[in-house]
């Protein structure tokens, strides 16, 4: 009987530590995650890290994510949209999105859970909202217009050489069945609308044959998104701009080494052995 009473306690603690921490009322995030991110947070805060530039604050924070887990689709839970905070596995977007959301945190002096959600509901969905599956902005180039007009960026890419980038977007409209939610046809037609507005606008990006010429442009902790020529997709990776022995490396999570890490490569060799990478946006951190 005793054994017995041990054994549940222990699956009662068990369950409780992989339950989700229901924060706000469309928060998704695990006891654990929890505590990772108020542990980040917490180092954050006695860094002193206040007064650098923000670009210089998210490769700070960047290095504290190095060696974390590379793993795909952790924002495709079942039911729902929620704003799902996930710290133990990380995709090349949720990388910079963590990154962007505590660097901006660091410089704010506002470094609690509930600053941390709030800051990346607003960073992840259109107008700053969670308002179901469509509102999240699914095409990076839709991420990156949306968060310039809030502030938060500011799209280079032009700057820095870029030419215009003329591609239908489609792909998910023209792929609905490599997406659960699209069963709805609701979210179709909202898809389908962001991406006649994606179209709408003009984008720019520097071919991945003219990388190496405008890299003395590129500036350490600047956000790079990788164009591609697979049809109707516009971006198909993303991280960050770091000076590594004088050249642009790119600091994002890889799923070649399947970890946050550094690539080897400058980024313009990166994208040299890749046929279906075309070339790169580049966006720079606003200070909050």
């Amino acid at each position: 009987m005793i054994r017995s009473k041990i054994v549940l306690n222990w699956l009662a603690t068990a369950a409780l530590f992989f339950l989700y921490v229901p924060v706000f009322a469309q928060t998704y995030c695990t006891i654990e995650n929890k505590a990772r991110c108020e542990s980040l947070l917490t180092d954050f805060h006695q860094a002193g890290w206040q007064s650098l530039p923000v670009s210089a604050v998210a490769m700070e924070v960047g290095k504290k994510l190095l060696g974390t887990p590379y793993v795909a689709k952790t924002l495709e839970i079942e039911g729902a949209e929620q704003l799902v905070v996930d710290l133990s596995g990380l995709d090349c977007t949720t990388f910079l999105e963590n990154v962007v959301v505590f660097s901006r945190l660091i410089k704010k002096d506002k470094l609690d859970f509930e600053s941390f959600s709030r800051e990346l509901e607003n960073l992840r969905y259109r107008d700053g909202q969670l308002d179901g599956y469509d509102s999240r902005l699914h095409y990076f180039s839709d991420w990156i217009f949306h968060n310039q007009q809030k502030g938060i960026i500011k799209d280079v890419t032009k700057a820095c050489g870029g030419k215009p980038y003329v591609k239908p977007i489609n792909f998910m409209s023209t792929h609905t069945s490599a997406y659960r939610q699209l069963a709805d046809s609701a979210f179709v037609r909202s898809i389908r609308l962001a991406e006649k507005d994606i179209n709408s606008r003009e984008y720019y990006y520097i071919p991945k044959a003219e990388i190496l010429q405008n890299e003395s442009r590129i500036e350490s902790g600047d956000l790079i998104a990788i164009t591609t020529s697979i049809a109707g997709l516009d971006i198909v990776h993303v991280g960050f701009a770091i000076k590594k022995n004088g050249r642009t490396h790119l600091f994002h999570a890889s799923t070649g080494s399947m970890k946050v890490e550094i690539s080897e490569k400058p980024i313009s060799e990166y994208l040299a052995g890749n046929k279906n990478q075309s070339g790169i946006m580049v966006c720079r951190l606003v200070e909050p």
